[in-house]
């Protein structure tokens, strides 16, 4: 039990990891917010690449992990499209929201496991808390809504693919690397194209450095061992600490001010990211991947 909850632990240090991107975002002004999405993946996935490179020899060049790669790039296009077009709360709400619902839908088809009532109670709760905590504003557009589902879709793809590949024996620090290098890849042309030149300020390139670095390289190592024993959907819901963090940083470090309704959002997500974190009685398992909910 100890050991699940460590690495329970590790998904959770991961959505703190995500949680202070936005806050180190705002340390460099003017800078295209997609641009510095690119950076943050081109420089994460080399680390991770370098980092991991003879290990990801050993993974099987057929299957999904080129699909999962092309994913991890694509979210982030989606996501700040989205974001674009209805409003950051809105494409947030429902990009980080729908994210956990389409994992566990995908695990289900995959792996034939249902969730069980409790995940996909405290999900829900967990959801309605995001909600809550980042609040109104935006215009309901339905091309915006439509993108930032996809984005949560194209999430769960590659969480599920990565969870598969480590349940199946896969070394979980190489199957990141695999999927993150070849995201920076496809990302380095968006990179190229929106511009590089606020890389040459000091406090520009550290920002990047920290983004990939830490906020993506560190963050995905920890996710995939968290992945090595938690059930991809529970990872998906704890990850759900992520907006938490950034709304405490954003009162901590930006002096910002949380609404009543936005502290009930905040107690509402912890209680649920609680009641997913206890641990529940086991299932059987089917074919060596991770069941949805063996453990949450």
């Amino acid at each position: 039990m100890s050991d699940n909850r460590t690495v329970k632990l590790a998904v959770v240090a991961a959505a703190v990891l995500w949680g202070t991107a936005g806050t180190a975002g705002l340390l460099v002004a003017g800078v295209d917010p997609v641009s510095l999405a690119a950076a943050r993946l081109v420089i994460g996935g080399l680390v991770l690449a370098v980092a991991t490179g003879p290990a990801i020899r050993s993974l099987p060049r057929k299957g999904l992990l080129l699909p999962a790669a092309v994913a991890v790039a694509a979210y982030q296009l989606c996501f700040f499209a989205s974001v674009d077009r209805t409003g950051v709360a809105i494409g947030t709400v429902v990009a980080i929201g729908s994210g956990p619902v389409f994992t566990g839908l995908l695990s289900w088809l995959f792996d034939r496991v249902p969730p069980t009532r409790r995940w996909a109670g405290a999900t829900a709760v967990a959801i309605t808390g995001c909600a809550a905590l980042i609040g109104g504003g935006g215009e309901a557009r339905l091309d915006g809504i439509l993108l930032a589902l996809l984005g949560g879709l194209l999430y769960a793809f590659y969480a599920v693919t990565a969870a598969r590949m480590i349940g199946a024996g896969a070394p979980s620090d190489a199957v990141m690397g695999a999927m993150f290098g070849g995201a920076g890849i496809v990302m380095l042309p968006v990179l190229l194209w929106t511009g590089t030149a606020w890389l040459a300020d000091p406090r520009g390139l550290l920002t990047a450095l920290y983004l990939g670095c830490a906020t993506t390289a560190l963050a995905y190592i920890l996710y995939g061992r968290g992945l090595r024993t938690t059930p991809v959907a529970t990872a998906a819901t704890l990850a759900l600490a992520e907006p938490a963090v950034a709304a405490l940083l954003g009162v901590v470090v930006l002096s910002e001010r949380l609404t009543p309704t936005s502290v009930a959002g905040l107690v509402l997500l912890g209680a649920s990211l609680a009641v997913v974190a206890l641990p529940e009685r086991r299932r059987g398992r089917r074919s060596g991947a991770p069941a949805i909910e063996s453990s949450a």
